[in-house]
């Protein structure tokens, strides 16, 4: 069974070949494992030019040897970082070597984002700033970077936190006329605790706002391409991605299956899915096509609707189709496609957008549509939003329901007043969550387990 104490090792850079490559070293104690490889005491946080030694004597490699002391190092015990040429088998012989040599101490190979995992266990880390690093690392746009980063250095956990620092002070207000019911003097009225609460909501709901851009900025957007044959989703593929990715033909059926890309449009991820067009077919091919258009548009964010420009309402049984398969609240539009043969002009009204896929018109109003569904609101150096998962948001929208109950028990005045203080712990201890002030061992299990190994 492994522990949290045990040392570990991992090659922290990725596999293949490279300038460099790093063996990373924790633990508290690693003083042989230092010794070992690099036949000398290393003086703290300097970079020494050292060989990295075989159990003979030899010299494995030349390289950069890196000690840093606890607490002051990354995962905030004694850490030792190897430094040499990114060849994948001198990597493993110095790898092998350091098992060797701290095999009495119990060291062992590190699990995926055990690193990190002790950094947070350290308190070197909160829990959102660990699951940044990983972010980071997964980043696919510049400014999906920049918003990890910033998450990272602890701005995403400063709000957090400065949401739960006014909400222990009016639980401490609410306790302190729970301990004390004589008192003349109605503490919630003379502190304002309607208003703190009114405040707290509202500043809630900008950190939420923010969080929800930023899980569309994680996560990306999931844009399926529907229609008839022939009405242009391919085409409209290749203008979205700059780039010639579908074959697009006038032969109806030509695309069989699903044709993905990921591109950027203003900093906003989109994972943009071209389907088989939907029609009765007895080709048994393009109707297993069809069949996994109907799949794609049930995992949808957003559903663009085809048409021609030459007949817009032709495809009637395509729409019941689609609004069939269609997820609930996925939003679809319709693209109405090839205004350049029926002398339109580029224009977007309500859920409608006319462009033309092969000349370009009309795309930029088609990525503001996109913009907008998604709630995005572009800032170029990440500033406005946090990159947040998944169960931050749902940590947020449980603690906003819990307030909102505060404030109906609130308004009830004190024949609810110990409802109201309950239901103001539990928004905090759902606060508290996102942090790591309070944290299941299993979900940790689960973030750390999807890190990548040596980080």
């Amino acid at each position: 069974m492994n522990s949290d104490r045990d040392p570990i090792v991992a090659i922290a850079t990725a596999p293949g070949r490279g300038g460099i490559g790093i063996v990373r070293v924790s633990g508290h104690d690693i003083a042989a494992v230092v010794l070992g490889v690099t036949g000398a005491a290393l003086k703290p946080r300097h970079a020494t030019l050292c060989s990295f030694m075989d159990e003979a004597g030899a010299p494995i490699d030349q390289g950069i040897a890196l000690y840093f002391p606890a607490p002051h190092s990354y995962t905030g015990e004694n850490v030792l970082e190897l430094q040499a040429h990114g060849g994948p088998v001198v990597l493993q012989l110095l790898l092998r070597r350091c098992l060797e040599v701290g095999r009495t101490r119990g060291l062992r190979l590190a699990e995926p984002g055990e690193f990190t995992r002790r950094a947070f266990l350290n308190e070197r880390l909160d829990l959102a700033q660990a699951e940044a690093v990983a972010d980071l690392i997964d980043a696919s746009t510049d400014v999906a970077a920049r918003s990890a980063a910033r998450s990272l250095t602890g701005e995403f956990s400063h709000a957090i936190k400065g949401l739960t620092a006014e909400l222990t002070e009016l639980r401490a207000l609410v306790e302190a006329t729970l301990d004390f019911p004589e008192e003349e003097v109605d503490f919630l009225q003379q502190a304002d605790a309607g208003g703190r609460l009114q405040r707290l909501l509202a500043a809630l709901e900008d950190v939420m706002r923010r969080a929800h851009q930023g899980a569309v900025l994680r996560e990306g957007l999931q844009v399926v391409l529907v229609g008839a044959p022939n009405v242009g989703k391919s085409s409209l593929l290749n203008a979205l991605a700059g780039e010639e990715v579908a074959i697009v033909t006038a032969v109806p059926g030509t695309t069989r299956d699903r044709i993905s890309r990921q591109i950027e449009v203003g900093g906003l991820p989109l994972h943009i899915i071209d389907t088989a067009g939907l029609r009765d077919t007895r080709d048994e091919v393009e109707s297993i096509g069809i069949a996994r258009t109907l799949e794609e548009i049930g995992r949808a964010d957003v559903v663009l609707h085809l048409v021609d420009a030459a007949a817009p309402n032709s495809d009637r049984d395509v729409l019941a189709r689609v609004r069939e398969h269609q997820g609930p609240g996925v939003p679809l539009l319709t693209v109405v496609n090839k205004i350049d043969l029926s002398d339109m002009a580029a224009r977007s009204e309500g859920d409608t957008v006319w462009l033309s896929a092969l000349r370009g018109n009309g795309i930029d109003l088609l990525h503001d549509r996109l913009h907008r569904l998604a709630g995005w609101e572009h800032a170029s150096d990440g500033a406005t939003v946090f990159l947040a998962r998944e169960r931050h948001l749902v940590a947020l929208r449980c603690a906003q329901e819990h307030l909102h109950l505060a404030a109906g028990h609130a308004a009830a005045r004190a024949a609810a007043l110990d409802l109201f203080a309950e239901e103001l712990r539990l928004a905090q201890l759902e606060l508290s969550q996102i942090t790591g002030e309070f944290s299941a061992d299993d979900l940790l299990g689960v973030i750390f387990s999807r890190f990548c190994i040596g980080k």
